[in-house]
């Protein structure tokens, strides 16, 4: 295994295009171990140490750190200001195994072997380098260890009713995401970067959520239509010459009307894999 310091430096160059504005956090605190990471709790039991990389406001990192007390949690994401989300969610939770810090996956400031399992939930989509990412949380996990990431396939999301705005929408999504060096369609090529970084022992499986229920699809398509006017999407998109304020709002309202049919159903698939380090 190469170590870190044999390793030339590289830092993230990709833009996290969600941002943390509100309409975001009110899908990731909606996350949850069983919803989000079941693929991964089969591995897991009380004593085990972890990495959660992309934590977020810490939902997922929560529920991972009951199931391995009295095995600490490790949480660290690239942003300083939803790790304070984050702390207070453990905090009202009462948890005392998470500890929290600022991290960068592709130079994760941690000794080789230090983790039992180091998880990611929709990061890889998001990073400059996913394969170079992966090489890390392979560094950092013990042998016999687990690395387990899972990410959304945008190219793979279906919806019904169909309507053209959201196809625009989807186009849309795809040119920001990529123009600011990530890969929405990472889900299908999570098996791919897991062997170029050199994992030979890989479990691939897929999961899904699905949006159906009157109050599920209000909640899905208000945060998406939210997400395309206010939040730093909205922003990059159009600094980025790639929409403009009209077009968003149009799609905006797109998404709202979607959401209002009583036959309206959502799917968002994900790849998942759990890779032993040896």
């Amino acid at each position: 295994m190469t170590h870190a310091s044999e390793q030339s430096p590289v830092h993230e160059t990709a833009v996290y295009t969600h941002g943390h504005h509100e309409s975001v956090l009110r899908s990731h605190t909606w996350r949850t171990a069983a919803n989000s990471a079941a693929y991964l709790l089969g591995e897991l039991r009380p004593g085990l140490d972890v990495l959660d990389v992309g934590c977020g406001p810490g939902t997922i990192t929560a529920d991972l750190a009951a199931l391995v007390a009295p095995g600490r949690v490790t949480a660290v994401d690239a942003a300083e200001d939803v790790l304070a989300k984050a702390r207070a969610t453990a905090g009202e939770r009462g948890l005392k195994n998470v500890e929290f810090a600022v991290a960068d996956v592709h130079a994760l400031d941690f000794p080789d072997d230090s983790f039992d399992v180091v998880h990611a939930h929709q990061v890889l989509q998001h990073v400059g380098d996913p394969v170079r990412a992966l090489c890390e949380m392979r560094r950092v996990c013990r042998p016999g260890g687990i690395v387990a990431a899972r990410d959304s396939d945008y190219g793979a999301f279906a919806w019904y009713p169909e309507r053209p705005a959201l196809d625009g929408w989807l186009d849309l999504y795809h040119r920001v995401a990529r123009a600011n060096g990530g890969e929405p369609d990472a889900g299908r090529r999570l098996f791919a970067w897991a062997r170029q970084a050199g994992f030979t022992d890989i479990t691939t499986t897929a999961g899904t959520w699905c949006f159906s229920t009157p109050g599920e699809r209000a909640w899905w398509s208000g945060l998406w239509a939210d997400r395309t006017t206010a939040s730093s999407y909205a922003d990059l998109a159009v600094e980025g010459g790639h929409a403009t304020r009209a077009g968003l709002a149009e799609i905006g309202a797109a998404w709202r009307e979607w959401g209002t049919q009583e036959d309206a159903w959502f799917m968002v698939p994900h790849g998942e894999i759990l890779c032993r380090v040896p």
